[in-house]
């Protein structure tokens, strides 16, 4: 079970987190002073944490500062604050995420669950970035054939693997039929080479999608090709 540090002086705020957190499995340590939460770090493991900017004692970067002293572990910023200098502040003292107030709790966990995820398997042993792609809510290794959507382990074929591998590592980038074609199956495109990429990405979506319908996370650019924006 994942230990989770919830800091926040607003109350009502940490016990919505508390709640919604502990319906995931997640161990909450909730406090609402700067002070108690550093002993807590000092004395207990920590998988995330996620701290208020805005404190009565010390402030959320200063807790962060302090961490980063010894800790590696995933830190998510909260604050009702919505200036730009507020989140190139946290990221440039080691935050991993940012969330302004007011927010979607369902959004915050999935962001918690994103980040114990890369942080798990960046340090397991031999993976490094190159092996992972981890954006929005896709995470893919190319060690383990894993891929996760939308929290969803998902149950690809090599050819949809490397098909979505390839989209994703050209993400934001139009990528033609036969370029997809001759990347992942090494062999010359020919004309009817398009029918095949079509199924494969048809089959995609049917797996990426969700209770409302197909999912639109490879886009089709008519005439030209795939993509998945950034």
């Amino acid at each position: 079970m994942n230990h989770i540090l919830v800091v926040d002086d607003e109350r009502e705020i940490a016990d919505v987190i508390e709640l919604y957190l502990k319906n995931d499995q997640y161990e909450v340590l909730k406090f609402y002073t700067g002070e108690e939460a550093l002993a807590c770090i000092e004395s207990t493991k920590i998988d995330l944490a996620l701290l208020d900017v805005m404190l009565p004692d010390i402030d959320g970067f200063t807790i962060l500062k302090k961490i980063r002293e010894k800790y590696h572990f995933p830190v998510i910023m909260l604050t009702a604050k919505t200036e730009y200098i507020d989140k190139i502040t946290g990221l440039t003292l080691g935050a991993d995420d940012y969330i302004a107030k007011p927010f979607n709790p369902l959004e915050l966990v999935a962001r918690v669950k994103a980040q114990i995820r890369r942080y798990t398997k960046y340090n397991d042993g031999g993976r490094t970035e190159n092996d992972v792609i981890d954006f929005g809510s896709l995470f893919l290794d190319r060690n383990s054939h894993e891929c996760v959507f939308n929290e969803k382990e998902l149950t690809l074929t090599p050819i949809e693997f490397d098909i979505l591998w390839l989209l994703c590592e050209n993400r934001g980038k139009v990528i033609s039929s036969e370029e997809l074609f001759e990347n992942v199956w090494h062999e010359k495109y020919y004309k009817n080479s398009n029918n095949t990429v079509m199924v494969h990405i048809r089959h995609l979506r049917e797996k990426m999608s969700g209770p409302m319908g197909k999912s639109d996370f490879i886009k089709t650019v008519w005439g030209v090709g795939y993509k998945v924006e950034e």
